[in-house]
């Protein structure tokens, strides 16, 4: 039998925390307190693949596990011995790349992507969990125990505190939610790592001083009041489209989180009390609960949480609807038809998305507003748990929730890439794993537009491609951009059978060229709708750029790139409008070079990442170091950032503070890669530095062919938040060594020892 996350848990016991089953370990709530072990047997767990829909399950029963054996990919997410053979020394950075293409094959899911965790973020695994415990539902003993288990493993070594993300110092906001799931889940408030993690959430002041988004939290499971909380009062969604604050103007991200938050908030809903939420309210605070003056705190908040300041602008608006807006001018009947209107976009992402949602963030407050709403029985509830499912990743460490339900076009469109750039399209031995990956891309193009799409303020997505799965159902620009270069590589360089025809290829067109802002630059899932000035209104705390589409560097190249390449085989069709669009997104990019002749990255630690794609645009123009004011300087920014090893190394932090800063743990080989694939762009005139690099690359590389994973965090978003992306280890790694191969042939290199 598999254990999922969508059944009560039988797990039999292994070896128990505390010498027993959590049955009684807080034993208050029947249940809802799942079985809490040391640890499980890992290789009785499995991931499931269903066309790019991510479960893992626990097989209890030796028969099941017998049946349905551990593969390859599942012992590598779990970091398991595998048998995996030891490759060919390689002579050149084509062999190198060759070797790691055959370890990634291994990899390639049966739907023919390639999935991964997603994590980083601290606060994604606190919203599912505290789903399922407002929901009342069971969580299986394996899910428990890996949930302990990997916070455990992630508390901060030091204070023993959790992060916004895992690279992070000790938050507020990571430390009390965090501590709280571990309660759920079964750990006591005397575990030696729970009193430290309540030592340093008391230091910071306690819950009260969390940030908003935990706030609301802790209101909807009753530890706090809903007076803690500022305002999200659902009659926004009321106001005029005309007006420029208007919430539709907003990022898809921010509105969709702050639908559900404010119909609940509206209903001021509370789960059922329990003995453990009791229990928490001793155990988060650093007064008495019984004391706490609640409104007092609502602008309560550690330093260390509060990156975005509430403007003075937004603390105003918070104490008018607080003290005028809702005690006298509020009418039921202005509240009820806010309430309705909010509950129907609710549903309308829903539908759109199959329950799935945008992301892992707003997909467990849509489950509370359809427990809220239709009960503990009904459909919408019953599906939206059977999706939480897919948020969950497990690893070496445990379990935690990836940022979306994962990354499989992403990272997809971006291997098929790098196999081109290898020079190895036609090689019959890639031709398997290639027409594998081409079948998922095909099956997971978005075929329509949204249901009431004008109605519920959604772009044009047919034809596109997401981040993820086609299920989930967001079109991005610079996903359907890389996935569509992807495939017109595959159909028109590499003569691949023909999955799309030309009218499916024109309906990606179509919808990218919507894309682009009045400067000529592009944004994320959007155009842009609304001016920066709305951060004033931002109320998350610990995020910035959250407000508003901005204007990427990265998606704007992701662009170019694949219009540029559409416009070579499809020359008559919108040619004119086509070769506007490249024309103002290159301008655009050049007037964003800052001046030390980097780019800012929005997606990714930061300025390398950035600077690479920008590098590549202007390669598409013709525009290049040699004749090439841009290129020259992005080139000489790059190299003076290179190590003494041949490596690059750009710490996280530079995302938040927004200047150029050294890792302090070395050279990275994804960053080296980003930093070498835009200098070959530009056609830096100089081999050395870039040799230089790709040794280093070759040499951080294992005999099986893969890079070891465990170096600095990749991706970021929102400036402050850092996230994972396992894959580009090998995507653009294998990417950079076919570069060099196919642009150096002569070159021989020297693979350090390390």
């Amino acid at each position: 039998m598999a254990v999922t996350g969508r059944e009560e848990a039988t797990a039999k016991s292994r070896k128990r925390v505390n010498g027993k089953a959590n049955g009684t370990t807080n034993g208050k709530v029947n249940g809802l307190t799942p079985q809490l072990y040391e640890s499980t047997d890992r290789t009785r767990w499995r991931m499931k693949d269903d066309d790019g829909a991510h479960t893992w399950h626990y097989l209890e029963d030796d028969e099941a596990a017998k049946e349905w054996p551990q593969s390859y990919a599942d012992k590598y997410f779990l970091n398991l011995p595998r048998e995996t053979p030891t490759l060919p020394t390689p002579q050149s950075a084509l062999d190198a790349a060759r070797n790691g293409l055959t370890f990634f094959e291994r990899l390639q899911l049966p739907a023919g992507h390639w999935g991964c965790e997603y994590g980083g973020p601290m606060f994604l695994l606190p919203t599912s969990v505290f789903a399922w415990y407002a929901t009342r539902t069971p969580i299986p003993a394996p899910y428990a125990t890996e949930i302990k288990n990997y916070l455990l493993a992630r508390a901060h070594p030091e204070d023993g505190g959790w992060g916004l993300h895992i690279e992070g110092e000790s938050t507020a906001f990571g430390t009390s939610t965090n501590y709280a799931v571990l309660r759920i889940v079964g750990v006591e408030p005397d575990h030696p790592a729970m009193v430290k993690a309540r030592a340093t959430l008391h230091r910071l002041g306690g819950a009260t001083h969390s940030p908003h988004w935990a706030k609301f939290w802790y209101a909807v499971l009753g530890i706090a009041d809903w007076d803690l909380v500022n305002p999200i009062p659902p009659e926004a969604w009321l106001l005029p489209d005309w007006l420029p604050v208007s919430p539709w103007r907003w990022w898809v991200h921010i509105r969709q989180v702050f639908l559900p938050m404010s119909y609940l908030y509206s209903k001021r809903w509370v789960m059922e009390e329990t003995e453990l939420i009791r229990e928490l309210r001793d155990e988060l605070f650093v007064e008495p609960y019984t004391e706490i003056q609640w409104g007092k705190h609502r602008n309560s908040i550690a330093a260390i949480d509060n990156y975005h300041p509430k403007s003075w602008i937004m603390s105003l608006i918070n104490w008018l609807i607080v003290y005028v807006w809702n005690p006298y001018l509020r009418t039921n009947y202005i509240k009820n038809w806010a309430e309705a209107w909010v509950s129907e976009l609710v549903d309308m992402e829903d539908r759109n998305t199959d329950y799935s949602d945008l992301a892992t963030v707003n997909g467990p407050m849509n489950t509370l507003v359809c427990y809220a709403r239709d009960g503990p029985g009904s459909y919408s509830v019953k599906r939206h748990l059977e999706r939480i499912q897919e948020y969950f990743w497990l690893n070496e460490e445990g379990m935690f929730v990836n940022g979306t339900n994962g990354v499989q076009c992403w990272d997809t469109a971006f291997l098929i890439q790098a196999i081109f750039r290898c020079g190895l399209e036609k090689d019959e031995r890639w031709r398997p794993m290639m027409n594998k990956a081409l079948g998922f891309l095909d099956r997971h193009q978005i075929r329509d537009n949204c249901e009431d799409q004008e109605k519920c303020y959604r772009q044009q997505r047919k034809g596109g491609w997401p981040f993820s799965t086609k299920v989930q159902g967001y079109a991005v620009s610079d996903c359907i951009s890389e996935a569509l270069k992807a495939i017109i590589l595959l159909q028109k360089v590499g003569k691949y059978p023909e999955a799309l025809e030309d009218q499916r290829i024109f309906d990606a067109i179509d919808t990218l060229l919507l894309y682009q802002n009045d400067n000529g630059a592009c944004s994320s899932y959007e155009k842009r709708r609304g001016g920066e000035w709305l951060e004033w209104l931002n109320v998350a705390e610990v995020f910035g750029r959250i407000m508003v589409e901005y204007d990427y560097p990265e998606c704007t190249t992701a662009c170019v790139t694949t219009l540029t390449l559409f416009n070579k085989h499809w020359p008559e069709y919108r040619s004119a409008e086509i070769k506007t669009f490249i024309r103002r997104a290159t301008n655009w990019i050049k007037s964003n070079q800052r001046m030390d002749g980097s780019w800012y990255g929005s997606w990714a630690v930061c300025f390398t990442y950035a600077t690479m794609f920008a590098l590549e645009s202007m390669h598409s123009i013709g525009e290049t170091y040699s004749n090439s004011k841009v290129s020259k300087r992005g080139c000489d920014f790059l190299v003076s950032k290179q190590r003494e090893d041949g490596g690059w190394s750009e710490c996280y932090k530079a995302c938040e503070t927004q200047q150029y800063l050294e890792h302090p743990a070395g050279s990275f080989v994804v960053q080296t890669a980003w930093a070498l694939i835009g200098l070959m762009e530009a056609d830096y005139p100089h081999v050395e530095p870039i040799k230089k690099g790709i040794e280093f690359i070759m040499s951080r590389q294992l005999p099986t062919g893969e890079w070891p994973q465990g170096e600095g965090i990749e991706g970021v978003f929102n400036k402050s938040c850092m996230i994972v992306y396992p894959n580009y280890k090998f995507t653009f790694t294998i990417k950079a060594l076919g570069m060099f191969a196919n642009k150096y042939p002569d070159e021989k290199v020297v693979v350090p020892s390390v």
